[in-house]
């Protein structure tokens, strides 16, 4: 399967589709979401027996996956399952493909009714710091080994594990997010003087002359924070972070600290500043979209996935053909940046059948750690691998010539602190949105803020 989805990765970057039918991806709770992944369920057969590898695990297992890239298209996946049934044919998988606007009520959902699946793929938000922390998740520490451990980068690693040493994640892909800006209107406006395109970076002081600029050539506001709801709120954190140099949590994820000095000092900036709005009226997808549109001239819910989208033109491209330039956020030293990282792997519900969760942690060990199943997984994502190797194949070389994917890779080393799995992270995210709705009406800043941290530190001490 490797060659057929690289060549479709190829194709994708040199004309118009990347891996056909890439949807909207954004964070909603510190990872993904998607405004197009459709909800369905597909059952995928097993293998015939004489294609089986040397497997007798015989089981039927659910997996449930929001929409991580591909892992939300129903024939992607049915490859991926089709090459593990080649090696398991006694395991059956039934797929359900979620979104970030019901997934977690539907989660929740058959998790109170006893009927949990059996495979989930998504972040440590979810599956560490949110259904793990309450018990629910199997620990798969039997399924890491040394090797493993020393392969998966570190900080990959420690987001999955929780305080007590428990793994509730096997980590499969990762990403930087990011934001974008149109280079075509930026060109137009002088803009680009502000900007070191060749690096992806640009400095705080900067990203103001170059806001002002654009303002000035369109006469309409050139970037939005959004903040309807949690959809892709890891843009907006990560702007505000990076400012002035601001944290959102502190280093032992114990407690918020986003009512420093130098985050109220961001958050005035960018009420003050002309070219930026507050609206309350969209979330992360809508900002997409508007960017699209070349209503808006920056996007702040940005990574891979956006670059590389074909819906409604080439790759790299607004729906007018403005050129897409993809940009770390700005710092006070450019080099500074610090980028909120997107996690995804798998986890095991632990529903008390032991042949289902050993045929589960087949499954992940297949997709997440084989020679055979891992590079196909990853492409699948369109994300970058989280390890360097995996049973000695080469991993950091996946997406071949493909310049976007190469070229995206640089931002990696920009990747900053994964706080996400903060206690009380869920009731977190819901202030930060409501703080930055009463900022755009006017509130005090500070005051705000102070609230903010308040009510997520009161649910971090919960």
């Amino acid at each position: 399967m490797k060659k057929k989805v690289l060549a479709t990765l190829l194709v994708g970057a040199m004309a118009a589709s990347l891996l056909a039918g890439c949807g909207t991806t954004v964070e909603t709770t510190g990872s993904s979401d998607t405004t197009t992944a459709p909800e369905k369920t597909q059952t995928t057969e097993t293998a015939e027996a004489g294609e089986a590898g040397g497997s007798d695990v015989s089981a039927d297992i659910t997996l449930w996956t929001y929409p991580i890239g591909e892992w939300g298209n129903a024939e992607t996946v049915d490859s991926l399952i089709q090459d593990f049934n080649k090696e398991y044919p006694g395991i059956n998988v039934t797929v359900e493909y979620l979104d970030y606007t019901n997934g977690d009520d539907q989660v929740n959902t058959a998790i109170e009714g006893g009927q949990a699946p059996d495979l989930i793929m998504e972040g440590p938000e979810r599956l560490v710091a949110n259904w793990g922390a309450k018990g629910l998740m199997v620990d798969l520490s039997d399924i890491l080994d040394d090797t493993d451990k020393s392969e998966i980068y570190e900080s990959v690693l420690s987001a999955c594990v929780n305080k007590e040493g428990a793994t509730y994640e096997y980590p499969l892909c990762m990403t930087a997010h990011c934001m974008a800006i149109n280079k075509t209107v930026f060109e137009e406006a002088d803009a680009m003087q502000y900007v070191d395109a060749e690096n992806h970076t640009w400095t705080t002081d900067d990203f103001f002359k170059a806001m002002d600029a654009v303002y000035a050539h369109t006469g309409q506001t050139v970037g939005a924070v959004y903040c309807s709801g949690q959809g892709g709120d890891q843009g907006t954190r990560a702007l505000i972070n990076n400012l002035y140099g601001g944290t959102f949590t502190d280093a032992d994820h114990t407690k918020y600290t986003a009512d420093s000095a130098e985050n109220v000092k961001a958050i005035q900036a960018l009420v003050d500043s002309k070219a930026i709005g507050f609206d309350a009226s969209i979330a992360g997808g809508d900002e997409i979209n508007l960017f699209r549109q070349g209503v808006l001239n920056v996007a702040f819910c940005w990574n891979i996935a956006q670059q590389l989208n074909a819906d409604n033109n080439d790759a790299g491209l607004t729906n007018d053909g403005d050129e897409i330039l993809f940009m770390a956020f700005p710092s006070e030293k450019a080099t500074d940046t610090k980028l909120c990282g997107g996690i995804w792997g798998f986890g095991v519900f632990d529903n008390k059948d032991a042949n289902k969760i050993e045929a589960s942690k087949l499954f992940i060990k297949y997709m997440a750690d084989s020679a055979e199943g891992t590079p196909d997984a990853v492409l699948s994502s369109t994300y970058f691998p989280v390890r360097d190797t995996v049973e000695g194949k080469d991993l950091t070389g996946l997406y071949g010539d493909v310049q976007t994917m190469s070229e995206y890779s640089t931002l990696m080393q920009y990747l900053g602190d994964y706080y996400q799995v903060t206690p009380g992270w869920a009731e977190a995210r819901t202030a930060w949105w409501n703080m930055l709705q009463q900022v755009g009406s006017g509130a005090d800043v500070q005051t705000a803020v102070d609230e903010f941290v308040g009510t997520a530190n009161a649910a971090a001490a919960n």
